[in-house]
């Protein structure tokens, strides 16, 4: 959907004159954003941003967080923050995604690879699943562990580099949040790579993302280690950047992990043809796409996510949507049929399977620790770094593991464990060179969405 335009309701007489009064703030009560959220409308009043930035040594830093948020108002960058919850819940989700009594299922691990340290980790996810009536957990119980990529203690804040890490800790907010909603059941494991400042102007100036990938696979080394069931990354390399080295260098190898479910966001720019993002891409690796969700009531629609936005302060539409496109330099995903590859030549084809992830219709997810001059509470937020950790948790409730190797199982699971998703569209201007599937979705598979939606656990 497109976002539509405060007008403006009233217009003043000065001396003969008429001009328009200012616009009237939306009402950002949790109960209004809520129920605009519910019926697709909060982007009527609200617009999106990229939680995860911050300046170091003069230059923003991005090391592809694909997360969003819902901003204030149309003309403001800050966040949206609510004193109460106001996107969807864990239970509305289980509604939504067909999913059993929150005590069924296996409680595996599930692990979040992230950047960066967050002090308040601990606390802010506890508000959120008590917020819920999900089941503690936390260090003391044994179901939360925190460490470095090498198994070492949890990173302390580094102050010069506080900008970045506070910005980075909303992704890892909605990462946990969302396992959790997925499986409440579940152990959490929260791998944290550092902001070493030598890989990250690396990255950002140099365009050498290699070292940044290779500490991912470190990372996911440590947690096939401590015997994780699923692994959910929510960062997303351009493999325009060292493609060869990340596409069948050390890190990719790193990534593969038969037995254990490896997840990645498909990206956040809607279509991308052939310019796929690295890890996402990986044949090994499982690639989670997006939808929009509208209801309430255990009555929900899906559509593939892809809207045009106007970013804050900027007069120029942008596209934002689930990622889909073709890894042109890769074989098939593990277990793709042909039928699903011959969209892109008999190569990797993503996504392959989707959840939430529009912003607009997106869920909730509690930060305190929050950038300079930002207010700690509820925000609204989404990305396909809400889909992947969800569908993380679904692998490790289901529990049926042995098999997995990449999504090849999710493309021979039972008849009705996935929902087909047959509207929407992730691009606006098509898809060439590729067929429609890459960007539209349609009866089967589809780029933006994949197989589709799960339905219960029965692909897991």
């Amino acid at each position: 959907m497109q976002l539509g335009r405060v007008a403006a309701a009233a217009v003043l007489l000065v001396t003969g004159m008429a001009e328009p009064a200012m616009a009237a703030p939306p009402d950002s009560s949790a109960a209004a954003v809520s129920q605009a959220l519910r019926d697709g409308t909060l982007g009527d009043n609200h617009t999106l941003d990229d939680p995860c930035g911050g300046v170091l040594q003069g230059h923003q830093v991005d090391l592809g967080c694909l997360a969003r948020v819902v901003t204030q108002d149309r003309t403001s960058a800050s966040p949206l923050t609510t004193p109460a919850p106001a996107g969807f819940s864990p239970a509305e989700l289980a509604l939504a995604f067909k999913l059993p009594d929150p005590a069924t299922g296996a409680k595996g691990m599930v692990t979040i690879v992230g950047i960066g340290a967050y002090p308040a980790l601990e606390a802010d996810l506890g508000t959120y699943r008590s917020e819920f009536g999900l089941p503690p957990c936390t260090t003391a119980n044994g179901c939360l562990k925190i460490s470095d990529y090498h198994g070492g203690p949890p990173l302390a804040p580094d102050k010069d580099l506080a900008s970045v890490e506070e910005s980075y800790a909303t992704e890892t907010a909605l990462d946990l949040d969302l396992a959790s909603a997925a499986c409440p059941g579940c152990r959490l494991s929260m791998v944290q790579i550092p902001m070493d400042v030598t890989r990250l102007l690396g990255a950002v100036l140099l365009q050498q993302p290699g070292p940044l990938a290779d500490d991912f696979g470190t990372a996911v080394q440590y947690a096939a280690g401590l015997g994780s069931s699923a692994v959910s990354m929510s960062y997303g390399i351009p493999t325009d950047l060292q493609g060869d080295y990340l596409g069948t260098g050390a890190p990719a190898v790193a990534l593969h992990h038969p037995g254990m479910a490896v997840l990645a966001a498909s990206g956040d720019r809607g279509y991308l043809g052939g310019a796929q993002l690295w890890p996402q891409e990986l044949p090994w690796v499982t690639s989670v796409g997006g939808t929009s969700l509208t209801g309430a009531g255990g009555t929900f629609t899906q559509h593939a996510w892809g809207s045009l936005f106007t970013p804050t302060g900027e007069q120029q539409q942008r596209w934002v949507g689930a990622g889909s496109g073709c890894a042109l330099d890769l074989g098939p995903a593990q277990g793709q049929p042909a039928a699903v590859t011959a969209n892109c030549n008999g190569h990797r084809a993503g996504s392959d399977v989707a959840a939430v992830a529009d912003p607009l219709t997106g869920v909730a997810v509690y930060r305190s620790y929050a950038p300079a001059g930002g207010k700690a509470g509820w925000l609204v937020a989404g990305g396909t770094s809400a889909a992947a950790p969800f569908v993380a948790g679904l692998y490790a409730r289901g529990g049926h593991l042995s098999g997995v190797d990449g999504p090849n199982t999710l493309y021979h699971a039972p008849a009705g464990s996935i929902t087909d998703i047959a509207a929407g569209s992730n691009s606006q201007q098509g898809c060439a060179p590729f067929p429609a599937a890459v960007c539209t979705s349609a009866p089967g598979w589809d780029g933006p969405t994949g197989l589709g939606v799960p339905s219960g656990l029965g692909a897991f």
